[in-house]
């Protein structure tokens, strides 16, 4: 794959995608619109798979593309010869980056890999003007990498959702006025259990909340809510049948993590990426999404609908 200088987002370029000055866009919200987005495309081949199998015979609409991940080349050329629609998949904790490490070392660890987070490093970027910088030459990489691939960029998110984090989302920010993606996530989920809102609301809350603000000033749109924090790992058809009654008029998201097979690369424990995957091609989930009057879509096509 060949790639220009990293972090280096050309006017050039950006006018070759269609991308260099475009108006803000917007969303019809008198609709009911889901985006099916599947996380980590590029971390392995299973996830690759299961990808591909998604979007051709079940309800997937986009991926979220892992550029430093050890599949990536695999994944973008699944998404070129199945037409996916794909964005980027920001990462900056469990993973590898696509700069040299010596580039980034207060990121990685002896191995050259990220450190493990999402604390540590938000701790880390919170206190440290160097560590910033080094992400966001970090993050300019990757949206450089994904450009390279010549590939429609859809959305932008963050691995573990870290774009919510202050310092990464003005990096986030930025990168989106260039590049115009369909959307940026925002990891908002209604109607949680008290317990699950009381810990996502200490943990997670006031960052998306403030994310949501801070984008949506940007003129970037954004989802109206998302769906998979209460499941992360456990997208099963039975965790479906519970999420299409809460899909009302708007933009709604559920991201999920499929694979043709659970992996240490494709799974944390307890989760079930097989599972999920066999959730994204069962009729009934299909059949629930189409008898609630749900129309599925990527970002980037909800984004331009007036």
């Amino acid at each position: 794959m060949t790639r220009r200088p990293p972090g280096r987002l050309g006017r050039e370029r950006r006018e070759c995608l269609g991308v260099a000055r475009a108006a803000p866009q917007c969303h019809d919200r008198s609709v009911k619109r889901l985006v099916v987005t599947a996380d980590d495309f590029g971390l392995s081949p299973e996830v690759n798979a299961a990808v591909r199998r998604a979007y051709r015979d079940g309800i997937l609409t986009c991926a979220s593309l892992m550029m430093g991940a050890p599949a990536v080349a695999e994944a973008v050329a699944i998404a070129r010869a199945e037409r996916i629609p794909v964005g980027l998949h920001l990462t900056l904790v469990d993973g590898r980056p696509v700069l040299p490490p010596d580039r980034v070392p207060d990121l990685v660890d002896s191995q050259g890999r990220f450190r493990p987070g999402p604390g540590g490093p938000a701790v880390r970027l919170a206190l440290s003007e160097r560590v910033r910088r080094q992400a966001r030459a970090e993050c300019e990489a990757q949206m450089d990498a994904f450009l390279s691939t010549g590939l429609a960029l859809d959305h932008v998110n963050a691995h573990h959702h870290f774009h919510i984090h202050p310092t990464v989302l003005a990096i986030v920010v930025d990168l989106a006025r260039r590049c115009r993606p369909g959307a940026v996530r925002v990891p908002y989920e209604p109607g949680l259990p008290p317990y699950r809102q009381a810990l996502l609301g200490a943990a997670m809350m006031p960052w998306t909340l403030r994310a949501r603000r801070r984008l949506r000033r940007a003129g970037v749109v954004t989802n109206d809510a998302l769906f998979g924090l209460y499941d992360t790992g456990m997208l099963t058809e039975a965790a479906w049948l519970r999420i299409v009654p809460r899909i009302g008029p708007g933009l709604f998201e559920v991201y999920c993590h499929p694979a043709t097979r659970t992996t240490t690369a494709s799974a944390d424990e307890g989760s079930s990426p097989a599972d999920e995957l066999a959730a994204l091609l069962s009729p009934v989930v299909r059949e629930a999404l189409d008898r609630a009057g749900i129309e599925r879509t990527a970002f980037a096509a909800a984004g331009s609908a007036q």
